[in-house]
């Protein structure tokens, strides 16, 4: 099993740079992206553009975050296999599941890594999430310490300025993972995967993200059962419904030491006398 290494995640293009009136030639990093297959039991599942790193974590995470597996013992096995066309990562199901598996693909057409598009119905896209109770209780500061130890770990962030990242920090904002690609979805996979492998409850900590935050985001939030998501953009009307139905502690704003919160504030030491917007 191997991925892309880390020589694979951006390369520096030619340009001509325009500054101060004047042209003059440069070298600029950009992102790698690269046509990434998820395959269960040789039945491609999805087909997105994804960044070549990291590509066992974010195929187990999408797995755990769109239910194909609610554990990561159930995969027997995954093979990471570049190809002309791109880079499959084939996951091997446990008998029991493969089986629950193959019913739930005939209800399926061309889902994509966001976990919402190509469903066959409004129904399957409407999905019931699992209630987040409990979870970490945390201090401003930690969700402020969390959001800068994020931007210190985005080294391909800081190189091309054009990927996003997602990481997991303790209750106490020690970041333990940050994860990056070009579709925030995928960074997301990519978190929920490495803590599957290392064994680390979501419950026991947060997330942090630096994009907006749409509905599926709440979605692979609640599938990891983690309670509080803070975000350094606005979250959409439905991401705020869904979180608060979901008993998700909705963050979003982060800029310096200032952030909103948009659902059920127990979860932070000083916001308790707040309502939650249900």
């Amino acid at each position: 099993m191997a991925s892309e290494g880390a020589e694979a995640e951006a390369r520096a293009v030619p340009t001509v740079r325009f500054r101060a009136g004047r042209f003059q030639t440069a070298t600029r990093d950009l992102p790698s992206e690269v046509a990434v297959a998820i395959s269960v039991n040789g039945s491609t599942h999805a087909v997105m553009m994804a960044t070549p790193a990291d590509l066992p974590d974010l195929a187990v995470g999408l797995a755990l975050n769109e239910g194909i597996v609610s554990d990561g013992a159930e995969i027997e096995r995954l093979d990471v296999e570049a190809t002309d066309a791109g880079i499959d990562c084939r996951l091997w199901l446990a008998p029991a599941r493969a089986a629950g598996y193959v019913a739930r693909r005939r209800q399926m057409t061309g889902p994509v890594g966001c976990g919402l598009c190509g469903v066959e119905s409004l129904e399957l896209a409407a999905r019931t999430l699992p209630a987040v109770t409990g979870g970490a209780v945390v201090r401003p500061e930690a969700i402020v310490a969390a959001m800068g130890a994020m931007g210190d770990g985005q080294r391909l962030g800081r190189r091309t300025r054009a990927v996003h990242a997602a990481a997991f920090a303790t209750a106490a904002g020690e970041v333990v993972a940050v994860r990056e690609d070009v579709g925030r979805h995928n960074a997301l996979d990519k978190v929920a995967g490495h803590l599957a492998a290392a064994n680390i409850a979501a419950s026991g900590g947060f997330l942090v993200l630096t994009s907006r935050v749409s509905v599926e985001l709440i979605q692979k939030a609640a599938m990891m059962g983690c309670g509080l998501l803070a975000a350094v953009s606005v979250p959409t009307q439905l991401a705020v419904r869904e979180a608060d139905e979901a008993g998700i502690t909705l963050v979003a704003v982060v800029r310096g030491e200032e952030f909103e919160v948009f659902t059920h504030p127990g979860r932070i030491v000083g916001a308790n006398a707040l309502p939650s917007s249900g």
